[in-house]
């Protein structure tokens, strides 16, 4: 499983710690991605007590309304019948004085795991709490995740629980449901617990059966079609698209085309055109280069995709109705697809 990597932790090396039962005083866990932080935040309360214990001995406090003071106190309370206290400090980005921690971490309790979640904001790392932690504890962040490495992230999920899955069917899901990583691996379980026993292959026709994503219609299917210039095969889409808006929103597909014309547009003044330098250059697998960014160049010249995106941009003001814009996003759509494919 991917993740980031901040003074040497990484997700798996907390987790497998956390497993062992090696745990550190204080966890700083900070970044946009939640889903992350909050499996290591469940990991920790489940292998360091049990349900029991959690009764007397787990602390949540939440930065909005917590007071600073009562959570070091909790930190510095001993256990009851359990051989650990877990003191929580959630949603830390929320308060002031988070410095005044820097007392508690010069003498840290050690009967006590002290964890600071600090989500989806930057933290100071000159904070003087924040080198403290990183010194005797861990600190831990993790980015965004970028929609570019979600088929590889889909496919080493995947991998992991003993299935298998094509890349085509990666790409579908991960361009479905998108970087919300709770959902995206929720819906990858639910096809684990689909699977007839003994079959252990994923497919586009399983994702569409299960997950309700067409294996026809689709944002993928989408861009294959604009990448080999198929107008039929796209307007067919489009007007699905069109009939189907709920599942298929324009605020979804426009930043979709606008991200991978944007990555046309890099590899047209790229230096390295080859498979692995684009790769490199665009941060995509060597597998969505080879299939999507080399064909498209031979078919979209560098001018073009420069008009492309400013249609992009504008078919964007209109579908939020900007300039008094009252066009219908499927009209918008096929006025798109007409300037793409001419």
């Amino acid at each position: 499983m991917a993740a980031a990597k901040t003074t040497g932790w990484t997700y798996d090396s907390i987790m497998r710690d956390v497993v062992q039962k090696q745990f550190k005083p204080v966890y700083l866990l900070v970044g946009e991605e939640s889903y992350y932080i909050d499996r290591i935040v469940e990991a920790i309360e489940n292998a360091a007590l049990s349900e029991d214990e959690k009764a007397f001995n787990l602390y949540k406090y939440y930065g909005m309304d917590a007071n600073l003071g009562t959570v070091i106190n909790s930190a510095k309370s001993y256990p009851m019948g359990a051989q650990y206290n877990v003191v929580e400090l959630r949603e830390a980005q929320q308060m002031k004085s988070l410095d005044d921690l820097s007392a508690y971490m010069q003498n840290p309790q050690p009967t006590t795991i002290l964890i600071i979640t600090y989500k989806n904001e930057k933290i100071d790392k000159r904070k003087k709490f924040v080198s403290a932690i990183a010194s005797m504890g861990v600190l831990y962040e993790t980015p965004k995740v970028r929609d570019n490495q979600l088929p590889g992230m889909v496919m080493r999920y995947v991998n992991e629980h003993g299935y298998s899955i094509d890349n085509r069917s990666a790409s579908i899901i991960s361009e479905s449901i998108g970087a919300d990583l709770s959902r995206l691996y929720g819906e990858l379980d639910k096809l684990f617990f689909a699977m007839p026993e003994g079959e252990r292959a994923i497919t586009p026709e399983f994702v569409e059966l299960h997950i309700g994503i067409s294996k026809d219609f689709n944002y993928f299917e989408l861009q294959d079609a604009l990448i080999t210039k198929k107008v039929f095969k796209a307007n067919q889409i489009i007007n699905y698209f069109d009939k189907n808006e709920k599942a298929n929103p324009i605020q979804k597909i426009l930043p979709s085309l606008f991200r991978f014309f944007s990555n046309l547009m890099v590899a047209h003044y790229a230096a390295d055109k080859s498979s692995g330098g684009l790769a490199l250059a665009l941060g995509m697998s060597d597998w969505q280069v080879r299939n999507n960014i080399l064909p498209a160049l031979k078919n979209y010249k560098a001018r073009k995709v420069l008009q492309i995106l400013e249609e992009i941009r504008a078919a964007d003001e209109k579908s939020k109705g900007m300039n008094g814009s009252k066009v219908p996003s499927g009209d918008l759509l096929k006025s798109l697809m007409y300037v793409i494919l001419h």
